[in-house]
């Protein structure tokens, strides 16, 4: 068996990783990673006939086992995370960890653009924030790098205590806390147990946390810790559709969809005050930002105005994008939404609520998947039936494209959102 320190030393000359045998850069190292429906110590020796240097794997074929190429470890998952862990201790760069149900990813992507003003700085792409992406990340942390900054994801209690062991934060941020995952996490209290967990961590290793300081959930666990404080505090001008504030005496205007983003631009403001950036490259930054990925996008197409935001779903995100979209000065509203996924027993409540809403706001809904069908059945003789017509079900995202290619919306203002899995990004393209 190969020992970290061993394979540390291969890794400072083959600095390269990959765990995709379709990609294998020549020199890199090929983590065999497997899961329920793949083994990647099946595919080791085509990555190295490929280019790959070294292949690190929990299992060999007999004919393989005198490859000098191949390392054999007791877990190729572990292996990497330990790995990273062992990188990340030995640059010493400082870490800046970020969780939460809602804004992560875009808040991530704000702290990033402010500390970039003026640092070398590492941070996660994309949503690689699981027990893969994140030492995947931390791998690519490299000496000039002055500044790290990693988003950390979780769907079951202990996520978050798995990843911080890995990329040891010196300094946390939660955005908040949602009802998101609750077939994993069992409870809302079980969530916030699990983002609580970069907060524990934080609190045994003297580090520093940045805080929502009007979010009494993430209030109620911060004692002994840090604490930089952050609110709204009456700073939000407007958001139509963009969000419009003031901070530290500047008004920003960003490209920022929703009222609700205020919090995520606010974090990133003071993390880069935190860290010394000028005010005015802190307000540049966040007023340049574009958002992508189908998270709080506007638009404007040859027919209609929409707001995108179909990368994920939850009861919390989704009646914050409903309530912003019912303040929204427009006229002729559609809210096409998708299932809410992972809710377990509380789906369809969840699902009936988001409906109520809709119809105490009487804005016209199409709604995709098989939770809201359900939900608006079991509500359709009573408490909406005045607006039942007001709704439209539709089994997935391939069913509503064959009613839209005969039933065109056209000036409409429309709002799309549903968990990723139910595939509304696909639509945009054809409103």
């Amino acid at each position: 068996m190969i020992s970290i320190e061993q394979l540390y030393d291969l890794f400072e000359q083959h600095p390269v990783i990959t765990t995709d045998s379709r990609d294998c850069p020549a020199g890199s190292i090929f983590f065999a990673l497997k899961g329920e429906t793949f083994n990647g110590n099946q595919y080791a020796k085509q990555a190295l006939d490929k280019g790959c240097a070294y292949a690190v794997v929990d299992e060999i074929a007999k004919e393989d086992e005198d490859d000098k190429r191949m390392f054999l470890v007791d877990n190729v998952l572990l292996t990497l995370q330990q790995l990273a862990q062992f990188h990340r201790r030995r640059l010493g760069t400082t870490v800046i960890g970020i969780t939460g149900t809602n804004g992560k990813t875009t808040t991530k992507e704000l702290i990033a653009a402010v500390l970039k003003r003026k640092y070398n700085i590492l941070y996660t792409q994309g949503n690689f924030n699981n027990s893969i992406g994140v030492p995947k990340t931390v791998l690519q942390l490299r000496p000039e790098h002055e500044l790290a900054v990693i988003e950390m994801g979780a769907s079951h209690p202990g996520d978050i205590n798995e990843l911080v062991n890995i990329a040891e934060p010196d300094y946390g941020i939660i955005t908040n806390v949602g009802r998101a995952h609750l077939l994993g996490f069992g409870s809302f209290e079980g969530v916030v147990r699990t983002k609580g967990e970069l907060y524990d961590f934080i609190r045994q290793h003297g580090g520093t946390v940045f805080i929502n300081a009007a979010d009494t959930n993430l209030m109620g666990i911060a004692d002994g810790l840090r604490l930089i404080k952050y609110a709204d505090d009456g700073n939000f001008i407007s958001s139509d559709p963009f969000l419009r504030f003031k901070w530290n005496g500047h008004e920003v205007q960003t490209q920022l969809i929703g009222a609700y983003n205020i919090n995520n631009a606010l974090a990133a403001a003071m993390i880069g005050h935190n860290f010394g950036v000028p005010d005015d490259d802190i307000c540049q930054a966040l007023s340049e930002y574009t958002p992508s990925n189908n998270r709080s996008q506007f638009v404007q197409t040859a027919t209609n105005r929409l707001i995108v935001d179909a990368y994920n779903a939850n009861p919390t995100s989704m009646m914050a994008s409903l309530r912003n979209f019912s303040d929204m000065k427009a006229t002729n509203k559609l809210a096409i939404l998708g299932d809410m996924r992972e809710l377990g027993e509380v789906s369809q409540d969840e699902h009936c609520n988001i409906i109520r809403f809709l119809a105490s706001q009487d804005i016209e809904a199409w709604l995709v998947g098989g939770e809201f069908a359900k939900a608006a059945d079991s509500l359709s003789t009573s408490d909406i039936a005045g607006y039942a017509s007001s709704v439209r079900c539709f089994a997935d995202a391939e069913a509503i494209k064959h009613y839209i290619a005969d039933n065109q919306p056209a000036d409409r203002t429309i709002l799309v959102k549903g968990s990723n899995g139910t595939r509304l990004f696909t639509l945009p393209e054809i409103l």
